[in-house]
């Protein structure tokens, strides 16, 4: 089958949308598929003119027979050109969580966004969902769940068993982009009941992508004085990244929704104590005991929770034990990768 696979922005992007995206692209290129990758110019998720003509000249090379996939990050950008396209060809979205659930959209984007997604998912032949959470998000919409299929991410096993630190002083890590829905100032605002504990904070990804995000995040850290406990070493590569997991003995992410939680998955492979939220998919991807969740925004739970693994050892490893039980658990990406396969063959057949 000839699939052409439409992202918005470079493929190569580290977050845990692109890796999925980069994962599924590898894949069906092993399968045999012929598969063209496009990278979007232009403005996601409210698209402007150039995300819009981008949408219109890939719709423009289908050709009859073939599938075209549509990250969700992408979706409205193909919301007008999408109704006059010749019908020769399958569409299929790619929702890691529907959009309008972005933290920090005024109430009018999120309409916006609302109609736009809506609009565009009308026109497709199905949709592939990154969890269950998501799907029933989208069903609840009124989406056909007939259309829709979940293939949740897959992990990649840690090469060795993890060596926690023998330093006296806690490692919190924090895998996130810094963006609103990441929950960095709720963090730091936590860590701040907790200065007279001993903890150090290593947080990695973007600092870029939101810029206005990240000049709050780093006030709240000068303002706090935590500049001496608190690290944002900004994107890393995969080297660096298992290092920071290997260092460190607790693993947070406060997040105020999630359509799956990549960065959770491998803290679980790594055998780390979670400390999270109850939002979206987190509960289905952390089980009971490999982590403290807390509801989204609730500064004080998260201080608690985060005091209570690094003042209570015996929970602290007892957490660390259920989360490596857990990541035992996990599939690998080579069974997501078929996974994926086979629902894009069942959609792409529902034309």
């Amino acid at each position: 089958m000839t699939v052409h696979f439409a992202v918005p922005g470079p493929l190569e992007q580290r977050t845990g949308g692109y890796l999925y995206d980069r994962e599924m692209v590898h894949g069906l290129r092993a399968m045999g598929h012929d598969l063209h990758v496009h990278e979007m110019a232009g403005a996601f998720p409210l698209p402007d003119d150039a995300a819009r003509q981008s949408a219109r000249r890939i719709l423009a090379r289908l050709e009859s027979g073939g599938c075209l996939v549509i990250d969700g990050l992408a979706l409205p950008a193909f919301t007008d050109a999408l109704p006059r396209r010749p019908r020769r060809d399958s569409v299929v979205g790619l929702i890691h969580h529907p959009l309008a659930l972005e933290t920090g959209l005024t109430a009018a984007a999120a309409r916006q966004l609302d109609a736009l997604e809506r609009r565009a998912l009308a026109q497709l032949d199905g949709v592939i969902c990154t969890s269950e959470s998501t799907r029933q998000a989208l069903v609840g919409r009124g989406y056909d769940g007939a259309r829709v299929r979940v293939v949740s991410p897959g992990t990649r096993r840690a090469a060795c068993p993890p060596r926690r630190p023998r330093s006296s002083t806690p490692a919190l890590l924090c895998v996130a982009t810094i963006t609103p829905r990441k929950g960095h100032p709720e963090l730091l605002r936590a860590l701040v009941g907790l200065r007279h504990r001993r903890w150090r904070l290593e947080c990695l990804g973007s600092v870029h992508r939101d810029a206005e995000q990240t000049r709050r995040v780093r006030a709240i850290i000068r303002r706090q004085r935590l500049g001496s406990r608190v690290r944002l070493r900004g994107e890393c590569d995969e080297r660096t990244l298992e290092r920071a997991y290997r260092r460190a003995s607790v693993f947070v992410l406060p997040s105020h929704h999630e359509g799956y939680g990549m960065a959770l998955a491998e803290a679980l492979i790594h055998g780390l104590p979670v400390v999270s939220t109850t939002a979206g998919a987190i509960p289905d991807t952390v089980p009971r005991g490999a982590g403290w969740l807390v509801p989204p925004g609730d500064t004080r739970a998260l201080r608690r929770a985060i005091a209570a693994v690094l003042c209570q050892p015996r929970r602290g490893r007892q957490m660390a034990q259920a989360a490596r039980r857990a990541g035992r658990q996990l599939r690998s990406w080579s069974q997501a990768r078929y996974e994926f396969d086979r629902a894009l063959t069942e959609l792409a057949g529902l034309r």
